[in-house]
């Protein structure tokens, strides 16, 4: 999962991409990049680190230009490395750069296209390199001196037919505008708006409406799924559905932990969406316990809040605070290395004795992923003198990995695959488990917008959206994205050559 941003202005843009970003560092804390552009040559600064880190004074004053765009990223299948920080950039045609948020499905087989047919050099193994040299060679493709819009639009058609997967992109054509688009299913999101100024129209895409409001910028509406806007460096907007078909199929996981609760995502109020996951989940209690002795409510923070504290009310129930966060440290579920977010948990949370002392506690998450932060804050509540833990999830139970753009685990590190509520209740150390049904978790979102018939649920029912996702290609990316294979990866020892894909 990652953040983008892109600005079209009247005036410099490197304070709002920078602020832009710092709004959606939740998306990913991996490392940072902004390019902008000046009279047509490109600026461009990126690395490790969280936005605060990469950019300083001096480097800000060197991001000249009205028009930019902006990344966050955190890894998934690919290294830890600066080297695939982005925006990504290439020289030909036009000068291109890329700030992509997604993952494509089929990266090996375009890969091989791009070395053998396209006869284009890559330089690393990241996904969104391929998605933008995918893009610059259909551009190539047309043989024009001079681009029109058209030529833009019928560029992002032949990366519709090409690529498969998930992809929110914002591309920048040095000295003639800024291109986003996104997947004919619309699974990641993005959006965009306009900003009044003495000099004309303003306009921002970006990953999250908040995003938009922190800068000021009027909600316009999310880029439709395989529909590309282009907005010239004068300010002209320009809009075109660029797929044959389309079916929009959003990710609900966006909804359950990745965005902010102030954000709205396709019409759907992201708070809103979990305050209904809370009345659900109270209806489950309820329904199937209703002769609970649960004593008290208190959620795990930050994500899990707004539906725990609906669960209280509902179950009437004291709802309670009772664990303390440090700000300081980064979010464990996307942290690269299991020993690390093992080690993170204590430092990022401290109990409140007072709220656990002989009491029974029901402990509300937005989800149970690999298990280990589960098991360690449920063994702190017993710590700090809970008499019973009790744990409930906003979401079902993860079963398979997430294929796009979600660092969800090789299916073996999750801890739910393969195994009852029963099993995973014992694991985790709870002494009840509740998850959120599937039909459930869908009417919660759902009801925001009626119109959308369906969502990506992979991670809870094995069902992938784009029909090109079997047993096969889920054994091939476990090899990528088990704790292991990222570490040797990131030590070095971990090479995948372009000529053994010849």
């Amino acid at each position: 999962m990652c953040g983008i941003a892109a600005i079209v202005s009247h005036q410099a843009v490197n304070q709002d991409l920078y602020d832009a970003l710092t709004v959606l560092q939740h998306r990913g804390q991996d490392a940072a990049g902004i390019v902008t552009c000046e009279r047509g040559r490109l600026h461009l600064r990126k690395d490790n680190g969280l936005a605060r880190d990469v950019f300083t004074n001096a480097q800000m004053l060197k991001l000249k230009g009205n028009m930019g765009i902006a990344h966050v990223r955190y890894p998934t299948a690919g290294c830890t490395s600066s080297a695939e920080a982005q925006p990504f950039y290439v020289n030909s045609p036009f000068g291109l750069t890329l700030a992509h948020n997604g993952n494509l499905t089929n990266t090996a087989e375009l890969k091989k296209a791009l070395f053998i047919e396209d006869q284009r050099h890559l330089n690393t193994d990241s996904d969104s390199e391929v998605l933008l040299n995918v893009f610059a060679h259909e551009l190539q493709t047309l043989g024009k001196l001079r681009l029109t819009v058209d030529d833009v639009f019928q560029a992002v058609s032949g990366v519709h037919r090409r690529c498969r997967g998930a992809y929110a992109v914002v591309i920048m054509i040095a000295g003639f505008g800024i291109l986003g688009f996104r997947d004919p299913h619309g699974i990641r999101p993005i959006i965009y708006g306009e900003r009044k100024s003495e000099d004309g129209t303003e306009f921002m895409i970006a990953s999250e409406s908040v995003a938009l409001d922190v800068l000021d910028f009027d909600v316009v509406r999310d880029i439709a799924p395989g529909e590309a806007i282009f907005i010239e460096a004068s300010g002209e907007f320009h809009a075109k559905q660029c797929a044959e078909q389309t079916d929009h199929c959003p990710c609900i996981f966006e909804y359950v932990y990745f965005a902010r609760p102030d954000s709205i995502i396709d019409d759907i109020s992201v708070y809103k969406a979990r305050l209904r996951m809370g009345d659900k989940l109270a209806d489950k209690v309820l329904r199937e316990w209703p002769d609970h002795d649960i004593d008290v409510v208190i959620p795990i923070p930050d994500t899990s809040r707004t539906a725990a504290l609906q669960m209280a009310n509902k179950l009437n129930v004291k709802f309670s605070e009772g664990f303390m966060k440090n700000r300081y440290i980064g979010r464990t579920f996307i942290m690269p290395g299991q020993k690390m977010r093992e080690k993170s948990v204590r430092q990022k949370l401290n109990a409140i004795g007072l709220e656990f002392e002989g009491k029974n506690v029901l402990l509300v998450d937005d989800s149970v992923v690999r298990g280990t932060t589960s098991a360690q804050i449920i063994q702190m509540a017993r710590d700090a003198g809970a008499k019973k833990v009790y744990f409930a999830s906003a979401a079902p139970p993860v079963r398979f990995p997430n294929v796009y753009g979600i660092d969800m685990p090789a299916a073996h590190e999750l801890i739910a695959h393969n195994r009852t509520e029963e099993e995973v209740c014992t694991e985790i150390g709870a002494d009840k488990l509740i998850y959120q049904d599937l039909n459930d978790l869908i009417a919660a979102v759902q009801k925001g917008n009626p119109t959308i018939k369906h969502f990506d649920t992979s991670c809870f029912s094995h069902e992938y959206i784009t029909g090109d996702v079997d047993d096969a290609y889920l054994e091939r990316i476990e090899a990528l994205r088990n704790d292991t294979a990222q570490a040797e990866r990131n030590s070095g020892t971990f090479i995948i050559e372009m000529q053994n894909n010849a």
